[in-house]
């Protein structure tokens, strides 16, 4: 599937964030907001789950946003225009229920910030009152800001140096705004410690919150198990059961454990790739 357009949405020093539009008229054609793909970059790479940002029907094509952090994304992010992508399978997972909740606040962290500009975007269209909460680690790093910023009736920013909006997590600014009024739903998504200390403001206020996990996975169809998630008393997949489930029914716990299996093994390869170049 051949790539239409590369755009860097933001670097810094140590990575950049980039998009990419596919051509991929049969995925465009049955996207919808909350879903995902798999791409593999070579026939020898790593598959990896990515958010469909944006899809659009009449051009065949959807956006893919993905930021270098391990080996495999920075192969991904090294492909130019006109280069192809060995496969893209989706659309996978079950897309957001889209409906009139009412008060809706989006916490976006990191690269998770375009994980919630489709959901915000088509939960806006259905008539949502729509408060944004986006943050990064700098100003460097911050992504889809005037999209989002449309879309919303509040918007507010949060970088951890204070280069951009208020100084300090998106945890800070969301504990602000819902002890302020009420809400009728959080939906979050981002770094998987962000995700925990929602639920944890959320949980307080009794508000309900939506997670979408970006966890492990290897085949994405529910065969390998690797994404495998405690919620309740039920074991889910991640891959076929969500993404998004019920942050205050997740245990976090295994969760975070879970992800962590592959840390070291990760910069080892890393370091190798470094050292060939």
């Amino acid at each position: 599937m051949k790539i239409i357009n590369k755009k860097i949405l933001a670097k810094n020093q140590t990575t950049k964030i980039v998009q990419f539009k596919v051509g991929s008229e049969a995925i465009a054609k049955k996207a919808k907001a909350g879903q995902f793909v798999v791409v593999m970059a070579t026939e020898k790479s790593e598959r990896i789950p990515l958010t469909l940002v944006d899809n659009n029907p009449q051009e065949g094509t959807i956006t893919l946003i993905v930021q270098e952090a391990g080996f495999s994304t920075k192969q991904l992010a090294t492909l130019k225009e006109g280069d192809s992508l060995y496969s893209v399978t989706g659309p996978l997972g079950h897309p957001t229920e889209i409906k009139n909740y009412g008060k809706i606040i989006l916490v976006g962290g990191g690269v998770g910030i375009a994980e919630i500009y489709p959901v915000a975007k088509t939960l806006k269209k259905v008539g949502n009152d729509i408060t944004t909460i986006i943050g990064a680690k700098t100003k460097d790093l911050l992504i889809l800001e005037p999209e989002l910023k449309q879309i919303s009736n509040l918007f507010y920013i949060s970088t951890d140096d204070g280069t951009a909006g208020k100084k300090g997590f998106v945890t800070d600014l969301l504990e602000e705004v819902i002890s302020e009024n009420s809400y009728d739903l959080v939906y979050t998504v981002g770094p998987l410690l962000m995700m925990r200390e929602v639920a944890k403001k959320t949980k307080e206020k009794k508000v309900k919150t939506l997670v979408s996990l970006a966890v492990l996975m290897v085949d994405a169809t529910g065969m390998c198990g690797c994404c495998r998630v405690s919620v309740g008393s039920e074991t889910k997949f991640a891959c076929v059961d969500g993404p998004e489930f019920d942050a205050h029914s997740i245990d976090w716990k295994e969760v975070l454990r879970r992800n962590s299996m592959y840390t070291k093994k990760e910069k080892h390869i890393c370091r190798l790739s470094n050292h060939e170049k």
